[in-house]
């Protein structure tokens, strides 16, 4: 994996070099692939420093920011993927933690993961952490225009992503997120959702997210399913809240 590592280094100022990860898998950073306004004004503290990866790298870290709430929204995650047949599943943006990891385990050696992100850090950071890189392939792309065909995976999970895009970026990944899951296939979406009204959170965390995630406080207002587009109506939609209503966790059954 440290081999695997520096040759990434090297290849995060090039231009459409391939980059060796676990065999014959490849992954293509483009230097014509810009960092969105939105992540490089806002988020650059927490997505694009390299010291802020080291500091928000941290399992117990990412667990705190979720009010000990990690594990349960991964495993949520986790039981609406089918390890039990071979399955393509896409993953849009790395995640701090170790969300990756366990649904690679999850899907077993028949099942393979594709995970993409927008940032070439991001990337480099995922190959440092994976237990298993010879069933993942990482991507540079945008999730808002991404370069798979149509119906290409078996099911996509956008986890914590959502919030951090204003509107119209958002608007795109759904409709990206739901144009390439295959007839059958499911989208999972987990998010912040607005808390109940007797929910001390939902007062703890408006000034939090008003400040640190000034794009949150839209999922408050409105909900995930009324993004989709109308050419790709989802044939089910389970939506469930946790914590008193702070997270959502959002299945599209297509």
């Amino acid at each position: 994996m440290r081999d695997e590592t520096v040759i990434l280094e090297k290849a995060i100022s090039a231009t459409d070099e391939p980059v060796g990860l676990g065999g014959p898998r490849s992954l293509h950073l483009s230097a014509h692939l810009p960092i969105p306004k939105y992540l490089s004004q806002t988020y650059w503290w927490a997505y694009l420093h390299p010291l802020g990866v080291r500091v928000f790298e941290r399992q117990w870290l990412v667990n705190l920011i979720l009010w000990g709430n990690f594990g349960r929204l991964r495993e949520s995650v986790l039981r609406e993927l089918d390890g039990t047949k071979p399955s393509q599943v896409l993953q849009i943006a790395c995640v701090y933690g170790n969300l990756t990891d366990r649904i690679v385990d999850r899907l077993g050696r028949a099942g393979h993961l594709h995970v993409v992100d927008v940032a070439p850090v991001q990337l480099k950071n995922l190959t440092e952490k994976l237990s298993d890189a010879s069933r993942v392939t990482l991507h540079h792309q945008d999730s808002t225009q991404l370069e798979f065909p149509d119906a290409s995976f078996d099911q996509v999970v956008v986890f914590f992503l959502l919030h951090e895009q204003p509107e119209a970026a958002r608007a795109r990944t759904v409709a990206e997120a739901a144009r390439v899951v295959k007839p059958g296939g499911k989208l999972i979406f987990v998010d912040y959702h607005r808390p109940r009204r007797l929910n001390p959170f939902r007062y703890i965390m408006q000034p939090i997210l008003r400040t640190l995630e000034p794009f949150a406080m839209d999922l408050w207002q409105k909900e995930i399913e009324d993004l989709m587009p109308a050419a790709i109506p989802p044939l089910r939609v389970q939506k469930r809240t946790t914590f008193g209503g702070l997270y959502q966790k959002v299945v599209m059954t297509f």
